[in-house]
């Protein structure tokens, strides 16, 4: 069986006894071209099933319409409704998009940026692998096509970046704590090297000092991996303590999930005896029982603001490199988490 491939228009030109160019300016309705031709032309396209090669084109007219996503990790919850504001939005805009993770690898991250710009996109937005520290080969590619950061993003990055206030978020989550009178509150968190992880905490550290809330080393538990099986098992840690916590502030909602699962188990009483706060009002923040109180981020608005800065840059070329940080705003949902009646 022959390997099936995509026909081109030296075909549709041999067929037609037509030159290339002339077949090309007739599929692109090109006013110096008759209306016979042009007809002729999209029938037999249409008859051999041409499909236009898009990067082919783009790299004719340095405009391929086409933006390059790069994200940790696709499966994340929040960052499925970036994905999702993302993709409406560029195709609003009459762009396409393709999409592709780093699976949080600061190597397959330079690979998949490189591989964007010899797809040819017109620009990228990306949220960077946790630990990304060697910024060079990113800065390489910003000199030859805009970049959007957004979510995990870099000082070190000269370009437009679209984040929430991360400390702001956090200090408004733990004050809330503390004004229901929680005073031993444990927080949840990455371990070094995360932006994210690291502003949050920040703004944990913020509200303690500022309400006179002395900080115990031993409320303070990191993971590598923030996830719902982590914030179980360091909630068991934080059970096992002589003085337990009061409140947990988990910096995702999957680890302040697994720290109610884990309170579930010891039979401790939420949020009475302990309250749980979580971050980014995921879809799984509302089933769990009880209701997870959680920083609301809005990723649909993070993902469209991102796009249309990176759209606003491509119509609008300057010689200035773009350095302005955007700031989403956010909320606190309160729920039965930390509701006390």
């Amino acid at each position: 069986m022959s390997k099936k491939r995509n026909t081109t228009l030296k075909e549709l030109s041999k067929e037609l006894s037509l030159s290339i160019s002339t077949v090309s300016r007739a599929l692109n309705d090109h006013p110096d071209i008759s209306q016979g031709t042009k007809e002729r032309v999209k029938k037999l396209a249409k008859q051999m099933n041409y499909v236009p090669n898009l990067f082919a084109r783009g790299f004719r007219s340095r405009e391929t319409h086409i933006l390059g996503v790069i994200v940790p990790n696709i499966s994340h919850l929040f960052t499925s409704t970036i994905l999702k504001g993302i993709l409406e939005e560029a195709e609003l805009r009459g762009y396409r998009v393709i999409i592709s993770e780093s699976n949080n690898n600061e190597a397959k991250q330079v690979e998949m940026l490189n591989t964007m710009t010899q797809f040819g996109v017109d620009g990228v937005l990306m949220s960077l692998a946790r630990k990304t520290t060697n910024v060079e080969e990113i800065l390489k590619i910003l000199n030859r096509i805009p970049i959007v950061l957004f979510d995990k993003v870099s000082s070190k990055i000269p370009c437009t970046q679209v984040v929430i206030n991360e400390e702001e978020a956090a200090f408004n989550a733990v004050e809330h704590l503390i004004e229901l009178g929680k005073q031993r509150i444990a927080i949840i968190k990455e371990t070094e090297n995360s932006y994210n992880s690291e502003k949050r905490y920040a703004g944990y550290l913020r509200a303690l000092k500022q309400y006179g809330i002395p900080v115990r080393n031993k409320l303070i538990l990191s993971t590598e991996d923030i996830s719902l099986g982590n914030g179980r098992r360091l909630t068991n840690i934080l059970l096992s303590m002589k003085k337990r916590p009061d409140a947990i502030f988990a910096i995702t909602d999957n680890a302040a999930i697994g720290a109610i699962k884990a309170l579930h188990k010891f039979k401790v009483k939420i949020p009475e005896e302990i309250a749980v706060v979580g971050f980014s009002n995921s879809i799984n923040s509302t089933i769990v029982s009880p209701a997870l109180t959680t920083v609301d981020q809005p990723g649909d608005k993070i993902g469209r603001t991102a796009v249309r800065f990176l759209i606003q840059e491509l119509e609008n070329p300057t010689n200035d490199v773009m350095t302005k940080t955007v700031e989403i705003k956010t909320s606190l949902i309160v729920r039965d988490s930390s509701l006390m009646v």
